[in-house]
């Protein structure tokens, strides 16, 4: 009986075992053939071309402002347009979209020293500001947004809350600039600056000496 049982054994365990290589190499082909599919060659996808962040420096104004202080000539169709006015003289346009848009509602934000983090795609004139940079009188740099008490949400436009659907207020935020941009010169002037450096202290004249007084 003993010797019967253990070939019923035997041959229960061979079947078994037969039936589990069978699945694993069943398996193992499977996952071959998913890893060469994998490993054929995929072209790249061709990189999107997005512009690169930097800092644009200088004041927003009113377009037709600008112009005129150019000595150009412009109709009410400009009203609403607002420019960015480079250290340079350069008018460049805001996009009013989620973040530019405030520039257009809010006159706080206009003819005061600024620093905006945006991009300016390739011919396009247009700038698309991402983050607000304004300075106080003391020239702090504020990282500059809007504010709902109540719920704690940053907000970038005037409108009512997102959440509570009340009144928002404008909000100031000593703040660095993010570390991938470069921190624009320091002597870079503002619009309507002769000299971005201190005055040198002039010369004191040669005093004679008593021999030559003489």
């Amino acid at each position: 009986m003993t010797t019967l049982f253990q070939r019923i054994l035997g041959i229960v365990g061979a079947t078994l075992l037969a039936g589990i290589i069978a699945v694993q190499t069943d398996c193992e082909g499977r996952a071959a053939g998913k890893s060469a599919a994998k490993t054929k060659k995929i072209e790249p996808a061709a990189k999107s071309g997005e512009p690169q962040r930097r800092v644009f420096c200088g004041k927003v104004v009113l377009l037709r402002q600008a112009l005129q202080r150019r000595k150009i000539k412009a109709f009410s169709e400009f009203d609403k347009q607002v420019v960015l006015v480079t250290p340079t003289g350069e008018l460049i346009p805001i996009v009013p979209d989620w973040r530019g848009r405030a520039f257009y509602q809010d006159k706080r934000l206009r003819n005061r020293r600024v620093q905006l983090v945006g991009y300016r795609r390739q011919g396009v004139p247009y700038l698309q500001v991402l983050m607000i940079y304004t300075f106080d009188k003391k020239n702090v740099r504020q990282y500059t947004d809007y504010w709902c008490d109540l719920c704690s949400i940053p907000m970038y436009e005037i409108k009512p809350c997102d959440c509570c659907q009340d009144t928002i207020r404008l909000r100031f935020q000593p703040k660095n600039l993010p570390t991938y941009v470069k921190e624009p010169s320091r002597t870079s002037l503002l619009p309507g600056r002769k000299s971005s450096g201190r005055k040198q202290p002039s010369a004191k004249p040669k005093q004679k000496s008593k021999r030559q007084s003489r």
